[in-house]
């Protein structure tokens, strides 16, 4: 996303996703790396209907797609439906699947790393923790006026990050074998210095002064660099949150844009209404949170945030939805999102799916999940002009 794009038309309003893919080698489905090929044939398409912007990953066997800024959730659906159609049709090109999956369930070779200065540097400092770091998320950015109401809307987020994971766990399996948690990304980010909740900011500055902070500590390779849930953007006038794995279905990433725009416009209101976030939840009950969400999603207990006990993670999600009603309302998404949120309820969130796939052998959870991710995952990629056609909204729905 282009910061110019992000023009706060109203503040809560503008909407992004960024998705991380895997790259699955179609014959075997062990991860591929062949990030550079695919990207370079999504450049030479002879119509990109979806107006995303494509990059490579921290390894070569990932790509990253950013939506367009989007005002509408039915446009945005369609957006992010056909940026994953062009690059699965690219991927057929390199015999290659793209896969929506927060790890990787058959790993292939040790992954190289992707060029750039910055990922080399990355690269040094946490040396073998992400050699083979192959974890996809679904990230939201929702436009916001500045920094401070950034860092102050984040507050307000912070008790319901561990329910937008809990929603979106997609993570079961890595190295072949089922983890017995429903989102091991989580897990394996855990590993990073700071990961988790955010913590309690007075302010953008106190923000800024943390994270040059750790900078300065040497745990992170500069102030832009962070591994919270949650954060200001920064180099958009966003809000960014993290805590969503790689959703299978374009329409889950839809339902995780619904919920954190909700979020974002409930915080402004009560922001605007003079009510500052509470400090809750605590470093340990955040934690344990964050953790009962990676383990069981939505299918045992999490923990409550606020009332600091067990609780079904089902009635968090419905607790959450609650709380977001009024903002949804107001932009015409109840309907949808209680939708959407219903369907994960009762058919099961991505590692409940993945599971199902799973008892047919590892190798047909690959092919569900490549087919979950795209439409066109078993597409001739010989006709590329038409992708996307009939897909991706024309009418001006990107902010300016």
């Amino acid at each position: 996303m282009r910061a110019e794009a992000v023009g706060v038309q109203e503040p809560g309003l503008t909407v992004g996703v960024e998705e991380e893919f895997l790259l699955a080698d179609a014959a075997t489905g062990e991860t591929a790396a062949r990030a550079d090929a695919v990207l370079a044939h999504v450049r030479n398409l002879p119509q990109r209907r979806s107006g995303a912007q494509f990059h490579t990953e921290l390894l070569g066997t990932q790509v990253e797609a950013a939506s367009a800024v989007c005002t509408d959730l039915a446009a945005l659906g369609r957006r992010l439906a056909a940026a994953r159609d062009e690059l699965a049709v690219c991927a057929r090109r390199e015999d290659a699947l793209l896969v929506s999956s927060g790890t990787a369930p058959l790993p292939g070779p040790l992954p190289p790393t992707s060029e750039g200065e910055r990922f080399a540097r990355i690269q040094d400092l946490y040396a073998g923790v992400v050699r083979d770091y192959e974890v996809s998320g679904c990230h939201v950015h929702v436009g916001v006026p500045d920094r401070d109401t950034a860092v102050a809307v984040v507050n307000h987020l912070r008790p319901w990050l561990p329910t937008l994971l809990a929603v979106s766990v997609n993570s079961p399996y890595a190295r072949g074998a089922d983890t017995g948690y429903a989102s091991w990304r989580m897990i394996q980010q855990a590993r990073f210095p700071g990961a988790g909740l955010p913590p309690w900011f007075p302010s953008a500055a106190a923000h800024d002064r943390e994270t040059a902070r750790l900078a300065e500590c040497g745990v992170v390779v500069d102030a832009a660099m962070s591994f919270w849930l949650a954060r200001p953007s920064p180099h958009l006038p966003t809000v960014e949150v993290r805590a969503a794995d790689a959703v299978p279905t374009p329409d889950e990433a839809v339902l995780q844009a619904a919920l954190t725009r909700g979020l974002v416009r409930t915080a402004l209101a009560e922001l605007a209404a003079g009510r500052t976030a509470p400090h809750a939840p605590d470093a340990q009950v955040g934690a344990a949170a964050v953790w009962a969400a990676a383990r069981h999603g939505l299918s045992g207990q999490g923990v409550h945030p606020v009332l600091e006990r067990r609780v079904p993670a089902a009635q968090l999600a419905s607790e959450l939805l609650d709380h977001v009603a009024p903002a949804l309302e107001e932009t015409g998404d109840l309907g949808r999102t209680r939708t959407l949120l219903g369907r994960v309820l009762h058919e099961g969130t991505g590692a409940d799916h993945q599971r199902r796939a799973a008892a047919g052998g590892m190798r047909g959870l690959i092919d569900a999940l490549a087919r979950r991710t795209s439409r066109r995952a078993d597409r001739d990629p010989g006709g590329m002009d038409g992708i996307g056609a009939g897909t991706a909204g024309s009418a001006p729905e990107t902010a300016r």
